[in-house]
């Protein structure tokens, strides 16, 4: 499989995920869906290749396939959530392993790494990500990999992943990169230097607020051996039909994360200018924007004024939605911890979606102009 930048070949990569897969048998344009949990065979040490749907099924398989080719990775694995792609990465660790961590993080996976220190004794520190000196600092005899997440959830701090991977590969660690935000199109964390990428497929590979799903991608083939050997003992695999869905949403991503890129770029301009909001956090690319609401507005009543916007948890689908972490995603994390990253009552995380762009500013000044104190 070819590493080299896709750049404008992935449209075409995606809007023909799956065609072509049924071709001897019916030529159908659209991938069959097989629901079959069995396999059957045609004798002893005779297989079709799939055998038990836990292991492997025909349309997980395409999708797997798929999911490597936008990460230029060799392989792929479709999990049940982005929790579960993250509970898998860290079956490769046990107790007594170090890991390093970006210290502004998806809340849900603060909270897993707590739940890893208090019953299964692994150890981690946090980096906040730009002082590379201290990065060094970190490492221990004990330390296993560096997990980042840029931008991060949800103050956008951007990370250089590549100055990143030559310090981890230095010391023989492993670099483990969260792309759910900015996605394959916006960037390709194995082709910077890391050696895993984890996803929320939730997110913006389904783009439908409407599919619970997650993903891996690696190269190296002894990491996908013992991640192969974990999945399939576990079981945390995504089913057929989730599969077949996802690979459906993946046709349409190019066009969603340009528009909802687009929209962004708009709001962020006009936030800026906003005397309602004190301060916008904008990674430059991407749909995600996080913003302070100015102390003289109220966040309840703007959250109620709202009319095409969503309050509500997620991300990265055709509807904007706008979160409170402090309250929502991050909850969890000691209050200290949060104000220390800048996660304050007043701080609004926007999944913008591909609604007019107009519709979405003028949703916001009503919103706005309602919650002024």
């Amino acid at each position: 499989m070819s590493k080299e930048p896709w750049q404008e070949q992935i449209d075409t990569i995606l809007a023909q995920a799956g065609n072509r897969s049924d071709d001897q048998q019916t030529g159908a344009v659209a991938a069959p869906l097989y629901f079959s949990t069995a396999f059957r065979h045609q004798g002893l040490g005779q297989s079709t290749g799939f055998d038990y749907s836990r292991v492997q099924t025909p349309t997980r398989e395409l999708l797997e396939s798929v999911l490597a080719t936008m990460e230029h990775a060799d392989h792929a694995y479709a999990l049940s959530s982005g929790m579960a792609a993250i509970q898998l990465v860290f079956s490769q660790f046990k107790t007594g392993d170090h890991i390093i961590t970006s210290d502004d993080l998806y809340g849900g996976s603060f909270r897993y790494f707590d739940q890893l220190t208090e019953h299964y004794q692994v150890e981690f520190s946090q980096w906040a990500g730009r002082d590379f000196a201290h990065l060094v600092q970190l490492i221990r005899p004990n330390t296993k990999a560096i997990w980042l997440e840029t931008p991060s959830n949800p103050t956008m701090k951007s990370i250089d992943i590549a100055a990143t991977a030559r310090i981890a590969h230095q010391h023989g660690l492993q670099l483990i990169v969260d792309n759910t935000f900015y996605t394959p199109l916006l960037q390709q964390p194995l082709l910077l230097g890391a050696d895993v990428v984890v996803h929320s497929a939730t997110k913006y590979m389904s783009g439908h607020n409407d599919i619970l799903a997650g993903a891996v991608m690696v190269n190296d083939a002894a990491v996908a051996e013992k991640l192969t050997f974990n999945l399939v003992t576990t079981g945390a695999v995504l089913d057929p039909f989730d599969c077949w869905l996802l690979l459906r949403s993946l046709k349409t991503m190019p066009l969603r994360v340009r528009q909802q890129q687009t929209n962004a770029q708009t709001l962020v301009t006009y936030l800026e200018k906003s005397p309602a909001v004190a301060k916008v956090l904008y990674p430059g690319k991407g749909g995600m924007i996080s913003f302070y609401l100015a102390a003289t507005y109220s966040v309840a009543t703007f959250l109620q004024q709202l009319k095409v916007i969503s309050f509500a948890e997620s991300l990265g689908g055709v509807e904007s939605l706008l979160t409170v972490p402090d309250e929502q995603t991050h909850h969890d994390m000691p209050i200290a911890q949060r104000r220390a990253l800048g996660i304050t009552p007043n701080l609004l995380r926007l999944s913008v979606g591909i609604e007019s762009e107009v519709d979405l500013q003028r949703d916001l000044a009503q919103a706005f102009s309602a919650s002024q104190i």
